[in-house]
């Protein structure tokens, strides 16, 4: 690929005005850094992966979206989760514990404050 071409980084946004101060609150729990705020959007990061946090809901997008979040240890990952209290502090459906898939992940299974669901996996 010609350097011209070179991409830097893929940042989806994410669903969040359904109550866009507790969605940040809800990723930076999750373990994500808030690394800039400005107008109806919020970018946040952890580790090497990064998405736009907006200040935007439309409940059919929002309850059909999916991010896959990759993790070197889904066990510590779970474990991190489990002590958040996900559903009572923030409102949202329980997480799901790890289980293996039938296409060959571990997935556990979050789901944000607008009923977007993310598999935090290993493979």
């Amino acid at each position: 690929m010609s350097a011209n071409l070179a991409t830097t980084a893929l940042r989806p946004f994410v669903p969040g005005g359904k109550d866009f101060a507790l969605s940040k609150r809800f990723y930076q729990a999750l373990g994500f850094r808030i690394i800039f705020e400005a107008d109806q959007v919020a970018g946040l990061a952890c580790d090497s992966g990064q998405f736009l946090l907006q200040d935007h809901y439309a409940k059919d997008w929002a309850e059909n979206f999916m991010m896959q979040l990759v993790v070197a240890d889904l066990d510590a990952w779970w474990a991190h989760i489990e002590t958040l209290d996900l559903a009572g502090g923030f409102g949202v459906q329980p997480p799901r514990a790890p289980v293996m898939q039938p296409w060959g992940l571990r997935v556990a299974y979050v789901f944000g404050p607008c009923g977007e669901l993310w598999h935090i996996a290993q493979a």
